[in-house]
């Protein structure tokens, strides 16, 4: 057999990347997902990039979730999210974007988007699902895709 046919490229390890905002939609060039992480504590942050890094192992369509790793639904679909809870039982959700062939990117990519908590027991509104969107949208729009260098 050829090595071409011995190779499933679908057993390779994902890259993981950040979203970061073009110039022309903010001046500062934010990176919300590496913000989003910067401020939750250390541990609920170290637990969601363990969770990546499984989930970029595995690769994405192996890995079974756990409960840490969801697509989501309805109007967020396309989306994953990793779920961590923190200290209060408060709820720290990283929305991520599966990139299997972006312009710019060498390989297929998870791109952390951004970030959101809440206290437990609550929902989020529509209104912070838009802002999640509207990132998202950002970064889908791009060619080539801006992630942080």
């Amino acid at each position: 057999m050829s090595r071409a046919r011995n190779h499933d490229a679908s057993r390779d390890p994902w890259a993981i990347e950040f979203f970061q905002r073009h110039r022309s939609d903010d001046p500062g060039r934010a990176v919300p997902g590496r913000s989003f992480l910067d401020g939750c504590p250390p541990g609920v942050r170290g637990h969601i990039l363990a969770v990546l890094r499984a989930v970029a192992e595995a690769p994405p369509p192996r890995f079974a979730g756990g409960g840490y790793w969801e697509a989501m639904h309805g109007d967020m679909r396309g989306l994953h999210e990793v779920r961590a809870t923190g200290p209060d039982r408060r709820h720290y959700r990283l929305f991520c974007l599966l990139d299997r062939e972006g312009d710019g990117l060498a390989r297929p990519t998870i791109v952390v988007i951004t970030g959101l908590s809440k206290p437990f027991r609550t929902v989020f509104s529509a209104r912070q699902y838009a802002k999640v969107r509207a990132l998202a949208k950002e970064y889908s729009s791009r060619r080539p895709r801006s992630i942080a260098r």
